[in-house]
C-alpha cells in the first residue's frame, strides 16, 4: 500500500504535466444544483422495469429517468430535447437475466436521432456481443459507459448473474474494436462497502486504453439489500483514483455523480489526486480547486462526455 499523501502527489503531478491545471465541473442531466439542472437528461427504454435487480440498485433510478418504451417514443422525446436546447442525452435502462439492454429494438430511432439533430448520444450499455455493437456504431452511438467489475464472486453476488467477469472484457472489447469510444465505470466499495477487486477492474480497463476513466462510489438506495451499508472510505476511494492515474498516466480521470452526497472529504482527495473532472462539485471543493490555482470550467452534460460544452459559469 502506498503512502496516500506520497501516491495524491505522484498522481497529480502526472495529471497536471499531461493535461495542464485544469478542472471541469459537471452537472449532468437528472440532477438540479442550485436551481439548475444539466443539458444531458437520461432516457430508460425499460421504462422502471429491470429483471436483474443488483443488490445496490434495484433499478432505483429507473423512474428519475424519462421513458421511452418504443422506438416512436424513443426517437419522439429526443427531438423535442433537442428542441429544447439539450446538448445530448444519455440511453440507459434496466436490464435482463442476461444483463442486456434491448438495443436492437432501437437501432433505427438512434441512428434517425444522430440523423435529424445534433444530439451527442451516451448509452450505459450493459453486457453486448460485437454484432450489436456493430449496429450501434452505424447508428452514430458516440459513446458506452460500462461498469467494470474485477471478479466474478461480486458481479454474481452483487449483479445476480451467472457468468463472470469475462462477460464484461468481450463487451469492452467489440465496443473498441467498432471504434465506439468507451467510457469505463469502477464503483468503489461495490461488495458490501469493501475495496476488493477495483484495482483488478483498473488493470482490466487499462488493457483497452480508454479516453476517459470514471470513479464512483457505493451510493446505497433505500430499499436495497445493501441500504445501510457504510460506503468506502474517502481515503481509500482517493487511492483508487490514485492508482488510476498511475496506470493510466494519458486518461482522464473523473469523480461521477453516482457517490454519498456530503462527502466533500472525497471531493477535496480527488482534486489532490489531479482529477481532471468532478461532477456535483461542493462549495468547498471549488474553492479547495481555486486555492490549488486550477483554471475551474463548468458544464451541464454527464462527466463522461468528451465535446467541451464547457463555460466560465455554470
Amino acid at each position: 500500500m502506498y503512502n496516500l499523501d506520497n501516491i495524491l502527489k505522484e498522481a497529480r503531478e502526472i495529471s497536471w504535466q499531461r493535461f495542464g491545471k485544469r478542472l471541469t465541473m459537471y452537472l449532468p442531466g437528472m440532477f438540479s444544483y442550485d436551481g439548475l439542472r444539466g443539458k444531458y437528461p437520461a432516457i430508460s427504454i425499460t421504462g422502471s422495469y429491470c429483471e436483474l435487480q443488483c443488490d445496490h440498485c434495484k433499478g432505483a433510478f429507473l423512474p428519475r429517468m424519462i421513458s421511452a418504451k418504443t422506438s416512436e417514443q424513443l426517437a419522439d422525446k429526443a427531438f423535442r430535447l433537442a428542441g429544447n436546447g439539450k446538448h445530448g442525452i444519455l440511453i440507459s435502462g434496466g436490464c435482463n437475466r442476461n444483463g442486456r439492454l434491448p438495443w436492437q429494438r432501437f437501432i433505427e430511432a438512434i441512428g434517425e436521432i444522430k440523423e435529424k439533430t445534433d444530439l451527442l448520444i451516451s448509452i450505459h450499455c450493459g453486457i453486448l456481443d460485437y454484432p450489436t455493437a456493430q449496429s450501434l456504431k452505424e447508428a452514430m452511438v458516440d459513446q458506452a459507459l460500462i461498469d467494470v467489475i474485477g471478479d466474478d464472486d461480486t458481479y454474481q453476488q452483487i449483479c445476480h448473474v451467472d457468468y463472470g467477469v469475462s462477460k464484461i472484457m468481450d463487451t469492452m472489447e467489440s465496443l473498441t474494436k467498432v471504434g465506439i469510444s468507451i467510457v469505463p465505470h469502477v464503483i468503489c466499495g461495490l461488495r458490501y462497502g469493501k475495496i476488493t477487486s477495483e484495482r483488478k477492474a483498473l488493470k482490466m480497463i487499462s488493457l483497452f486504453d480508454p479516453e476517459q476513466v470514471v470513479v464512483v462510489s457505493l451510493m446505497p438506495m433505500p430499499g436495497t439489500p445493501l441500504w445501510g451499508t457504510a460506503p468506502p472510505e474517502a481515503e481509500e476511494v482517493a487511492q483508487i483514483i490514485a492508482e488510476a492515474r498511475l496506470l493510466m498516466p494519458d486518461t482522464r480521470m473523473s469523480l461521477g455523480c453516482a457517490r454519498r452526497r456530503g462527502d466533500i472529504r472525497l471531493e477535496i482527495l480527488a482534486i489532490d489526486a489531479g482529477i481532471n473532472r468532478l461532477a456535483l462539485p461542493s462549495e468547498e471543493a471549488i474553492s479547495h480547486a481555486q486555492d490549488d490555482g486550477l483554471e475551474i470550467r463548468y458544464q451541464k452534460t454527464c462527466c463522461s462526455v468528451s465535446r467541451d460544452f464547457s463555460r466560465e459559469v455554470w
